[in-house]
């Protein structure tokens, strides 16, 4: 190959590289993620550290009245701490790589001063880590749980070091009604790093309103933005959201 040859191979690889070829290569650092087993959470407790499993922690907490009774609950993170998942990475991205799983929980407080009673459990709206070129989406700093006029708001983080352009922070927001969670509000900021476009989606499913505004990260205000309206649809669970990195939010 001519050495001006050379240097196009080498400029098209690594462009696409960067815009997330290259599938041998990703497919020879894929690592082996073990498999877990989930446990079952107590169904009833005195305090957030009653529903921990062996080898769990708790990594987030928040508290705050959740089904309007007056009285502060409790929403939680729970984390497994096994050794086992923390993987041995030779190629890109974070070494080692903690592929600990994660299960969101909500207890109810039965009374003033009883126990808490199990309302949710679930470990897919926080996606458990497989890529080590993917930052982790609850990390320090990157997400959280909170609980804000009765309401539960679990954000989450997507950054890549390798393989992508587009960023985002995406917060799901939950009320309990109807004896289950669903979402009545979504929002995603999101910025295509090579580009600097951001784009900001803010959803409300209660009134059916959503926002939309596109803008630049040069650029304190938008440059547009427009609101319509959703179509109607049966409400979303937590539950059925599943991935909320991959979730579609219907827009």
């Amino acid at each position: 190959m001519k050495p001006q040859g050379r240097r196009a191979f080498s400029s098209a690889l690594l462009l696409c590289l960067a815009c997330g070829g290259g599938s041998d290569l990703a497919a020879a650092q894929e690592l082996a993620v073990p498999e877990v087993t989930y446990p079952s959470l107590p169904k009833q407790a005195a305090s957030a550290e009653g529903f921990v499993p062996q080898g769990w922690r708790i990594e987030a907490r928040a508290s705050g009245d959740l089904d309007r009774d007056g009285i502060d609950d409790l929403a939680f993170l729970l984390r497994q701490d096994d050794p086992k998942n923390v993987l041995e990475n030779t190629g890109l991205g974070e070494n080692p790589f903690d592929t600990n799983p994660r299960i969101l929980a909500v207890a109810f407080r039965s009374g003033p001063s009883g126990d808490y009673v199990l309302g949710l459990e679930n470990h897919t709206l926080i996606p458990r880590r497989g890529d080590p070129v993917q930052e982790d989406p609850f990390g320090e700093d990157n997400g959280g749980i909170a609980v804000e006029r009765g309401v539960l708001a679990v954000t989450l983080h997507l950054f890549m070091t390798a393989g992508g352009w587009d960023m985002f922070t995406a917060t799901h927001k939950f009320q309990y009604r109807n004896g289950r969670f669903e979402l009545i509000g979504f929002d995603r900021f999101n910025t295509h790093r090579a580009s600097g476009r951001t784009t900001d989606i803010s959803a409300n499913y209660l009134t059916r309103k959503v926002r939309t505004a596109v803008g630049h990260i040069s650029r304190d205000v938008p440059t547009r933005a427009t609101w319509r309206t959703l179509p109607r649809r049966a409400p979303l669970t937590l539950d059925a959201i599943g991935d909320g990195l991959t979730f579609d939010p219907g827009l």
